[in-house]
């Protein structure tokens, strides 16, 4: 008996640790291009009601009324400042996975994977052209107070 409740305790740690790291992505975040290592926009992500997380750009550092002229679909000639960048990432383990990120700088829209770095505490967001992410990059985000 007294494994059993050791048991669902460990379990229950385990559980509740994953989503206390799904928490911590959840916020605002400076996105830092990753040629020149300068700071390009602010994105707040987000859990909306059907339980998915987004990311949508509340700041640019550099023209804050440029238009996505390159981007296809509903985005096309729409204003980067307030576009929604993330699009349907789940909860799979302690990372965000199984949506999109759109870069606004070339209309493309990739697979995309967030995980949060306990020991630096910023982002690892990765964008790849194949859903096991092996063509892609990565890109650190920080966290905006």
């Amino acid at each position: 008996m007294k494994k059993i409740c050791f048991l669902t305790l460990l379990f229950t740690a385990f559980a509740l640790s994953g989503f206390s790291q799904i928490d911590k992505i959840v916020g605002k975040w400076k996105t830092i291009d990753d040629e020149d290592g300068t700071a390009k926009s602010i994105v707040y992500i987000y859990k909306a009601t059907n339980d998915k997380y987004y990311g949508r750009i509340e700041k640019l550092f550099k023209g804050s009324d440029k238009l996505c002229e390159k981007c296809g679909g509903a985005n096309k000639n729409k204003p980067i400042l307030g576009m929604i960048i993330l699009n349907g990432m789940t909860v799979k383990g302690n990372s965000l996975t199984g949506g999109t990120i759109l870069d606004p700088n070339n209309g493309k829209v990739y697979h995309c994977t967030i995980n949060y770095d306990t020991k630096t505490k910023k982002l690892k967001v990765r964008g790849s052209l194949d859903k096991s992410g092996w063509l892609g990059r990565n890109q650190t985000w920080i966290r905006e107070e």
